[in-house]
Formats: C-alpha cells, structure tokens, sequence
C-alpha cells in the first residue's frame, strides 16, 4: 500500500509498504481522510516533537526507521481482531492518535497526555493517516455519528487540542476570552469557547483566510496584530480589566507578550504552541495580578468523546476549516509544499489528504 513516510527531517517520501496485519485488541482502518498539522510541518523540519529519529525504538510502539506521518485522520473500520466486540465492518471512525503506557501514575488518573512515554501514530509508529490502512489499538478509535462524515472526523483531533485547553484555563460561561493565532488550533479553541458559552471572544490574526473565518466562527472581534494593540483593545472592550483568559496558539514573543498583558487578575495565559527556543518573561506582572502561565498539551481522558458529542448535536460546527483536498498521490507537493511556502500557507487553513 501506499503510505507517506519520514525518513529523516526533510525528507519525505511516498512509500509502497506492506499492509498491516491485525494483531489481539486491534482494529484495521481503511483511511478516507487525513489533515496536515503544524506539528507535521515542525517534523518535516526537526523531527517528531520528544521522539527518537536516531534510530532508537520509540517505548510504547518499538519502532524505529521511517514513520509513516498523518495523526489526524478518520476514516471506516474494514476488520477487526476476534477480541474485539463493539465494532462491525464499516462503521466511521476518528482516531485518537495519543500512545501512553498505560501504567503510570499519569495514565492512571486519566493524564495519558503527560505519560513519559507519550506520543502519536502517525509521528512515533503503528502506522499513519497518511497511509491507505493503518492497525491500531481498538481503544483509539472512537465512533462517529451517522449525521458526520469522516472528512469533519479527521478535524475531531485538533478540535480536542483546542477543547483540551479550553477546559485546561478554567473559563466559565459568560467570561472573555482573548485567543491569539487564527490557525486551525486557534480556530479550533474559539470553537470550543463558543460551545462552552464564552462571552466576549477575541481573535488576532492578521487579515485573510483565517481571519475571515474566525469571523465566521463567531469571534467577536477580530484583531489585526500588525495595525493594532490586541492586549489594550480586549482591556478596553472589557472595562479595563482585561480578559479571563488568553491562548497561545502561535508562540511567538510577541504573542506570550500581548497574552500576559491582556488578562485580567486572577487570569490565566495558556500556551498551546510548539517552541523551538527559550523566552524570557517578566514574573513580576504574574505576581501583582496573582495572574497564571500555563500550557495544554494535547488533550487527556474524555476530549475525545466530548468533541464527538458536540459535533453530533450540533454544538460545534467545523467543517469551513477545510480549504484544500488533495490525493495521497499528490501530497508532498500539494499538501506540504502548499503549507510550507508562506504564500501557498497564508491561503489554508485545514489541508486535508484522501489515501
């Protein structure tokens, strides 16, 4: 079969591989669609975030080599192994592409994110989304209602980052919310925001693709970082106090700075974005607000399936998030080459693949 393969930082290729076989408490998916994340764009230049491209096995899967990449993707289950009972043949799916141990201290409260042995099909082994079949752990496929197609399943893995931390910052019903990057993690936390009954909504993204979508999307304001001050606009749209809480989707200096000056007392800054070097903040503002800097990593125990049951009634609404399909065949040119030149990225905002 097909399958896109990493075999060391920027070098990607399309690979004929054997199919996999089913193996005790596994299903086979037959991939129908697959979306292209920032962390495949941060593989593709420096390999997988915390794994081993020296040629080391990773923990959980004890593979080692060229991964085949592709962590957000949906898709039909063809087979099934013999202990394996809550599946039939051709019921749609979304993956939940996390690996853990299952043994630790974090594992066992739920926290499967913060596993030291953490990682992703489709970034650390067992196979791919971009791929035409993958064999995974039963546990990691979780149904999809009739009324969504698999192309909105293959968004379900980063609408749970931005459900993820929405519940990490603690924000109720009602309070102000300031999220920093229109990308799709972005998007997708405004989303959540909006299912969960946030009040006032900021976006800042310059003007484009993503920033007409975040209107779309129901933000309340979309700001344009490059014309305009983020954190004094949300403080006077909110009386001067300054939102509940801001999210870090771009990571940039820039952007931590504008998240620390626009929440409120007692609010907190999340930080979801990938960093490639170390930034120094001022500690003093966090202790004379008693002000918070944290982080959501992914999501833990029960994302999944709240994301699901949103999409299912209604709640969350993404499917304007997909700009572009392109044909496995295609990919490398038309999916990474689209999204790693600035020009081609500035006009996407979810790619997605179809094996």
């Amino acid at each position: 079969m097909k399958a896109l393969r990493l075999h060391a930082p920027q070098e990607l290729r399309l690979d004929d591989i054997p199919e996999p076989e089913l193996r005790p408490g596994t299903v086979k998916i037959a991939v129908e669609w697959a979306g292209v994340c920032g962390s495949d764009l941060h593989a593709y230049h420096v390999g997988p975030v915390g794994s081993r491209m020296d040629g080391k096995p990773h923990p959980v899967t004890g593979e080692s080599g060229p991964r085949v990449l592709g962590h957000e993707f949906a898709g039909r289950v063809e087979e099934f192994a013999d202990d394996v009972t809550f599946f039939e043949a051709g019921d749609p799916v979304a993956v939940e592409p996390i690996l853990y141990d299952g043994t630790c201290v974090w594992c066992r409260r739920g926290d499967y994110n913060l596993c030291d042995q953490m990682g992703f099909a489709g970034l650390d082994g067992w196979g791919g989304g971009f791929s035409e079949k993958v064999v995974l752990p039963a546990h990691m496929a979780h149904k999809l209602p009739g009324n969504i197609g698999t192309d909105t399943g293959a968004l379900v893995e980063p609408l749970a980052v931005g459900w993820g931390a929405m519940h990490r910052s603690g924000i109720r019903a009602g309070q102000t919310a300031l999220v920093l990057g229109g990308g799709p993690v972005g998007l997708a936390v405004l989303l959540a925001l909006r299912a969960a009954g946030a009040g006032y909504i900021a976006v800042s993204e310059p003007g484009g693709a993503r920033a007409e979508l975040a209107e779309r999307f129901g933000a309340d304001r979309v700001l344009d970082p490059t014309a305009v001050d983020a954190a004094a606009t949300v403080r006077a749209a909110t009386g001067g106090l300054g939102v509940h809480a801001a999210f870090d989707t771009a990571g940039f200096k820039s952007t931590l700075d504008t998240g620390l000056a626009a929440i409120r007392k007692h609010g907190s800054l999340v930080n979801l974005a990938l960093w490639e070097h170390q930034v120094e903040i001022d500690p003093m503002s966090l202790l004379l607000s008693e002000g918070s800097y944290t982080a959501s990593n992914a999501y833990g125990e029960n994302i999944y399936p709240a994301v699901i049951a949103a999409l299912g009634h209604g709640a969350l609404r993404p499917e304007k998030m997909i700009t572009k399909r392109v044909a496995l065949d295609d990919a490398v040119k038309e999916a990474f080459g689209t999204l790693l030149d600035p020009a081609g990225a500035a006009h996407q905002v979810k790619l997605l693949v179809h094996p």
